[in-house]
């Protein structure tokens, strides 16, 4: 039930100071943003009974194609709709690859600094407030945009970051993927005066005691898991990068994978990349260090294909995350690790395939980062190898593309100079 009016009222003024430090430069740097109404952002109502007084605003691509993915992303406090589709580049590969994406807003009404109430169970938990909120969202565009439900992914920038997480917890059932910049473990915070307490440095618990705040928020679900994106900039004296730590050790855990790294790698804008690959060789956590940034969503404003953003407050001039968390989530032309779809990597346990039976015989032109991730290759040593051939092409990044025949089912060749049956 929501809150009384009263409680409401005190909310408003409590949470000034709670979350002071989380926006203290956002309200000293930058005003208030407009409401969204930028060309191509259209305003969505009537999406559902709203209980988190949210409102909803979308972007859908022209001729978006029939079950396309969707991304839901979470602007920060003080920013609107508006602010995180201008700035945080999504729009560009909406376009480019062909998904929704759906930003909601929150405003002063329901909290001082219109940030996401990521710490109060009023609103964070399932069923509840902003974040049943959000799923009617996702609902709405599975009814009006056609949306695939097994290729729905969240993404949200600092208290956004925060709802990213806990939404991840609560709905593991409704997002196959998320990304948490500058953000929260999942229920690091139940109350107003412990939030910002997290953001200097999260509680001290074991990746054990993490993955259960994750279990406890959807007691009985067994699986699959989202697969998790965690963003932060190094300098962050907003969020501490304590918090991304806490974040690997909770969905680490929640995968049963530990926190021994599969791979790390260098990736643009002194970003170091760090995966956890599952049991069957597929990433399924990331966690991305981007050197020397502050407090925001990392971007890299330019026309060329993984630049992206402009640079604001609290877009901050690096990397393109948005690329990047993409990428993994198989956004590129490829499919989400468990969505079924991808017929070289024979579905993944839950998602209704048969686990470990590849498909049809075809060919796959990817960079050979995609390759691994959708099954087709796998990494030893920084340089990937095809599936099968165990042949090396080259190093394990999105710069170097190949084309690969399947040949039998199941077994990969380097196919470059062509692919005819």
């Amino acid at each position: 039930m929501r809150p009384t009016i009263l409680k409401r009222l005190f909310r408003r003024v409590a949470s000034t100071a709670a979350l002071a430090l989380l926006a203290a430069t956002l309200t000293a740097t930058a005003a208030a943003q407009p409401a969204a109404a930028a060309a191509g952002l259209q305003q969505v109502t009537g999406f559902g009974t709203n209980p988190g007084n949210l409102q909803m605003y979308a972007y859908t691509p022209a001729q978006l194609p029939d079950n396309a993915p969707l991304v839901v992303a979470l602007h920060g406090c003080t920013q609107t709709a508006d602010a995180y589709y201008t700035n945080s580049g999504w729009p560009k590969f909406a376009d480019a690859w062909g998904f929704a994406v759906v930003f909601p807003q929150t405003t002063s009404a329901n909290n001082a600094l219109s940030c996401f109430n990521w710490f109060d169970p009023a609103d964070d938990t399932r069923g509840k407030g902003e974040a049943a909120s959000i799923v009617q969202m996702v609902d709405y565009a599975k009814r009006t945009y056609g949306t695939d439900a097994r290729r729905v992914y969240v993404t949200g920038l600092s208290a956004g970051g925060g709802m990213t997480a806990d939404l991840l917890a609560a709905y593991p059932d409704v997002f196959a993927g998320g990304s948490v910049a500058s953000g929260l473990p999942a229920q690091c915070a139940t109350s107003q005066v412990a939030a910002s307490t997290c953001q200097y440095g999260p509680q001290s618990q074991t990746p054990a005691q993490w993955g259960d705040k994750v279990r406890a928020a959807y007691p009985g679900y067994s699986g699959p898991w989202p697969r998790v994106a965690i963003w932060q900039g190094t300098s962050d004296y907003t969020v501490y990068p304590a918090n991304a730590t806490a974040l690997r050790d909770q969905w680490t855990n929640v995968w049963g994978i530990g926190q021994t790294p599969s791979s790390t790698d260098t990736l643009p804008g002194n970003t170091i990349r760090t995966v956890y690959n599952d049991a069957s060789g597929k990433p399924a956590v990331q966690m991305y260090s981007v050197s020397g940034m502050g407090h925001g969503l990392a971007v890299a404003p330019g026309s060329g294909d993984q630049q992206c953003g402009s640079t604001a407050a609290y877009f901050l001039s690096s990397i393109c995350s948005s690329y990047y968390t993409g990428v993994f989530w198989g956004l590129d032309g490829g499919t989400a690790p468990g969505d079924g779809g991808d017929p070289g990597d024979g579905g993944d346990p839950g998602d209704g395939g048969d686990p470990g039976t590849p498909g049809p015989a075809a060919c796959y032109s990817a960079t050979n980062y995609a390759h691994v991730t959708a099954g087709r290759a796998h990494m030893s040593g920084g340089y990937v190898y095809a599936n099968g051939s165990n042949q090396n092409m080259g190093l394990y990044n999105v710069f170097v593309s190949h084309t690969l025949k399947e040949t039998p089912a199941g077994y990969f060749v380097i196919a470059d100079s062509g692919c005819a049956a």
